[in-house]
C-alpha cells in the first residue's frame, strides 16, 4: 500500500489531498502515472507529466524511480 499525497492543483484535479493505492513491490512513478490516469481521466497525465514526486527523502521525476510507503505529487509552484 502506498500513501499518496497531492498539492495544489493536482489536489484540486483529483478532488482531494491523499488517498491509500495499492501496488506491487517494484512499481515505480511510471506505474503510479497510468494509475491516476486511468482513474481520473487521460487530461491528468499532461498535470502528472510536469509534477515532481517525493518518493521517500528524494524528489524526482524519473519515471523508472520506485515507489515508498509515501509518495507526495507536487505541480509546479508559481511564486513572487
Amino acid at each position: 500500500m502506498v500513501e499518496i499525497r497531492y498539492f495544489a492543483a493536482i489536489a484540486d484535479a483529483v478532488g482531494k489531498d491523499r488517498e491509500t493505492l495499492d501496488f506491487p513491490a517494484g512499481a515505480t512513478v511510471a506505474d503510479l502515472r497510468s494509475t491516476l490516469s486511468a482513474s481520473y481521466g487521460p487530461g491528468l497525465d499532461k498535470m502528472l507529466s510536469v509534477c515532481a514526486y517525493l518518493v521517500g527523502d528524494e524528489l524526482t521525476r524519473d519515471p523508472h524511480a520506485a515507489l515508498t510507503p509515501r509518495v507526495d505529487v507536487l505541480p509546479p509552484f508559481a511564486g513572487g
